[in-house]
């Protein structure tokens, strides 16, 4: 009986080593991965056009960027530099164009205020960004509402305590779709405004904003390494003002749709 052949003892040595990289056991790091206890949602905003979604980082806002509404604040919009605070991401409340979306009344207030605003939505970001690249970093826009517990906010301002227990609260960070730059360009201006029950209370435009998205870029990623996925509410013209459960707040931005909310 002959024994076997070289090449049945090749391919027998190939087949052996074969199995032996397959069956090759995982890094230990791998096995090991820390594994969360438990899931936390993503935080994400319609894309007008598109299938997928725009992810949440941050969100920044700015004060006091309508000269008007500075000075019924009670500030002086010609010597005050930017600044800017934040909302928790989870405070965004998606509405849908041609929708008039329900939106509870918070807790602890009894003045409640709307704010309307442009927001624009970063696909890139950095630190010392310098002003002229800005808009580099802007995927599109969105019309959107920072409402404010107002109450809350000027007592911890008078305080010189932080004001986020008035900014920063659940359904603070109301907002429509966004619309990439590559269909709507870029907005530094037009008509935006605000009505309550039909009755127009902010009325201003793009173009009276005492720094322009672009500065607001640079100025914030002084402070911040801007990523993808931060939106920045860009400021509120003035005649802000309270609202009631019951009342229909209606949002307008010139080359948006408009963004409906009912206080309940």
């Amino acid at each position: 009986m002959q024994g076997p052949s070289r090449r049945n003892l090749l391919a027998a040595a190939t087949g052996a080593a074969a199995a032996v990289v397959i069956s090759e056991p995982k890094p230990a790091a791998a096995k090991d991965a820390p594994k969360p206890i438990f899931d936390v949602p993503v935080t994400w905003i319609p894309i007008v056009g598109e299938k997928e979604v725009f992810p949440v980082r941050r969100i920044y806002c700015i004060g006091r960027n309508y000269a008007a509404h500075a000075l019924e604040r009670g500030s002086d919009p010609t010597r005050e530099p930017p600044f800017f605070f934040q909302k928790p991401t989870d405070a965004i409340q998606n509405v849908v164009p041609g929708q008039v979306a329900d939106h509870p009344y918070p807790s602890l207030t009894k003045n409640y205020h709307h704010e309307v605003e442009l927001i624009a939505a970063l696909k890139s970001g950095g630190t010392n960004i310098a002003p002229e690249k800005a808009l580099d970093h802007v995927y599109g826009y969105a019309l959107g509402l920072d409402m404010t517990r107002r109450d809350l906010q000027n007592e911890m301002a008078g305080e010189k305590k932080p004001w986020e227990i008035g900014k920063s609260f659940d359904h603070a960070a109301v907002i429509g779709p966004i619309h990439p730059v590559a269909k709507v360009g870029h907005l530094t201006k037009g008509a935006i405004s605000l009505a309550v029950n039909g009755t127009v209370r902010q009325n201003s435009d793009l173009s009276k904003m005492i720094w322009s998205v672009a500065e607001q870029i640079a100025k914030l990623s002084e402070a911040f390494e801007l990523k993808a996925g931060d939106i920045i509410y860009s400021g509120t013209p003035e005649n802000v003002g309270p609202v009631v459960k019951g009342d229909v707040l209606l949002a307008k931005l010139e080359g948006l749709p408009d963004v409906s909310i009912k206080i309940v």
